[in-house]
């Protein structure tokens, strides 16, 4: 490795997980890092750049410039032996009791998240590539030891596990508890580096290898940044070209327009394209966040029957295929509710037909948040997906569109609506800042990107002057009013308390600053991640 690449520096007070941060492991991060960091940095000042452009009202279309790749005939690498079915993945963050039970929840995938369902802090992240390293191996444990009760994964002789998918933190996210010259790290390159480095020849050996879903990528050229992390990281390593596999989510509305490219730059270390459709509805807020004409209606009306959201999971059924890939459902984000028959059924017909309108579609797998989701979710994909997966299914049907990709979901915009973003985004922001990332709330799962959607969803409506039930005028001090009320609810569902000793305050705050700037935040964890850092311990 060259010695060119200043130490990282472990800022953490914390823990300081010296099993996982070994000095080989530090060498190896630090160079990947020095190589990185900069193109990283370049890539987001594109997006900066692009967003600038489109809220001036440049178009989004396909790009002229790589018409050749979109036209051309060319298949991704072969499909590794365990990747070839994937009818049922289930994901969740990285502690020890998710990561046993998800391994032996008889899903087809688990994506071990370090993103969207993690909060960043110094423990979770380490914690979690500590647990890893010990799943990988089969030695993991957990003790519950209020509850008396003991977790393991089971042995060869019981069945398999799993098989393991890691989701890294996106490009947008810096790791502060460690720095290179003076400045945080990539987060990313910390959640990926970690684990190839220890895993990757153990994951080979044991007959699989080092699998990776990439999350919020907006480019070809992010696609290729990563292409070129993969190959150095291997050689650098000794491990085979084409071993690390990665599935890109396409959770970004600009990333809509580039998925054949994605999958060129990507072609002998793809794992296929996923619809991250949380993510995705997000993005088309922020993306075309300066359009008055893009007002969404309720978060509860964007489902996957909109002609968007169709267009969209349609053109990447259709794209992987023509590339021998895999093409990934999305998230059923219902959990079984308890005690009440009437709407755990109700909930489950759901995610039911979800499940029977992606696998119709061509889909060749999807997710779901919660083990008791999985044997509904399988079923339906064993019923009409006999084979390990659909690929053969081409979609030649399916033209891709920039008006069908960009036509606005039709519906209402009600108080209603107003007062489910309120009370889903502080509350998911209060579990965040206190180190939760995956939060049931009202029978739903959430996570970053429903928060996302929650409080993007709100700024847009007040920007534009929304009005909600046809009557009332979208404003800032109507959003103090509802929060004031939301919060007076909020308080009385979870009990005094667990709400005084929260962190409302600082969630309410943060909620409503964002939801009110001149300028839509490009992710709501970049300042809430700052009190992460500064919260002491015991601190509410």
């Amino acid at each position: 490795m060259s010695s060119a690449a200043p130490a990282l520096v472990i800022t953490a007070s914390a823990e300081p997980f010296g099993d996982v941060l070994t000095p080989a492991a530090l060498a190896f991060l630090g160079e990947l890092i020095h190589r990185f960091a900069p193109g990283r940095a370049a890539l987001l000042e594109r997006r900066r750049e692009r967003q600038a452009a489109w809220d001036d009202g440049a178009p989004l279309d396909f790009l002229p410039e790589t018409a050749e790749v979109r036209a051309a005939d060319w298949r991704c690498a072969p499909i590794p032996a365990d990747l070839a079915d994937r009818r049922v993945e289930i994901t969740g963050p990285v502690d020890a009791k998710m990561t046993i039970n998800a391994l032996n929840s008889g899903a087809a995938v688990f994506m071990a998240d370090f993103e969207d369902a993690s909060a960043p802090t110094w423990t979770n992240m380490m914690g979690g590539q500590r647990n890893l390293i010990a799943a990988v191996r089969r030695s993991l444990t957990w003790d519950d030891v209020e509850r008396g009760k003991a977790y393991r994964l089971r042995s060869p002789d019981e069945g398999p596990l799993a098989t393991l998918l890691v989701r890294p933190r996106g490009l947008h996210l810096p790791e502060r508890h460690l720095e290179q010259g003076g400045q945080a790290v990539p987060g990313c390159l910390v959640d990926f580096g970690l684990f190839l480095f220890h895993n990757a020849k153990e994951l080979v050996a044991r007959g699989s290898g080092p699998y990776f879903y990439l999350p919020k990528l907006q480019s070809h050229l992010e696609a290729r940044w990563w292409n070129e992390v993969f190959l150095w990281a291997q050689a650098t390593l000794g491990i085979a070209r084409g071993t690390i596999r990665a599935t890109v989510l396409i959770e970004t509305l600009p990333a809509a327009f580039e998925m054949d490219e994605i999958l060129y730059e990507l072609r002998e270390h793809s794992a296929g394209l996923n619809c991250g459709r949380w993510d995705y509805i997000f993005s088309f807020i922020k993306t075309r966040r300066a359009d008055p004409k893009a007002l969404l209606p309720d978060r509860s009306q964007v489902t996957m029957v909109q002609p968007c959201m169709a267009a969209y999971t349609s053109l990447v059924i259709k794209t992987c295929h023509r590339r021998g890939i895999h093409a990934m459902g999305g998230m059923a984000a219902q959990i079984p509710i308890k005690g009440d028959a009437a709407a755990n059924a109700a909930a489950m017909a759901k995610v039911r037909a979800d499940k029977e309108r992606e696998v119709a579609a061509g889909h060749d797998g999807t997710w779901v948040a919660h083990p008791g989701l999985i044997p509904l979710a399988r079923e339906v994909f064993d019923a009409k997906m006999p084979r390990a997966n659909q690929i053969q299914v081409r979609r030649d049907d399916v033209v891709a569109s920039a008006a069908a990709l960009l036509e606005v979901p039709v519906g209402t915009r009600t108080e209603a609506g107003l007062r489910h973003n309120v009370r889903v985004g502080i509350q998911y922001l209060e579990a965040w800042l206190q180190g939760n990332g995956c939060v049931p709330l009202y029978d739903l799962m959430e996570d970053a990107a429903t928060a996302e959607i929650s409080r993007a969803q709100v700024w847009q409506w007040i920007r534009h002057g929304a009005t909600l039930d046809g009557a009332t005028k979208m404003s800032a001090s109507l959003l103090t009013r509802v929060i004031d009320e939301e919060l007076a609810r909020i308080r009385g569902e979870i009990g005094e308390p667990r709400f005084a000793s929260g962190r409302f305050s600082l969630a309410r705050t943060l909620f409503e600053s964002i939801s009110t700037d001149t300028v839509l935040a490009d992710f709501l964890t970049l300042p809430a991640y700052e009190h992460i850092l500064s919260r002491p311990a015991g601190a509410a």
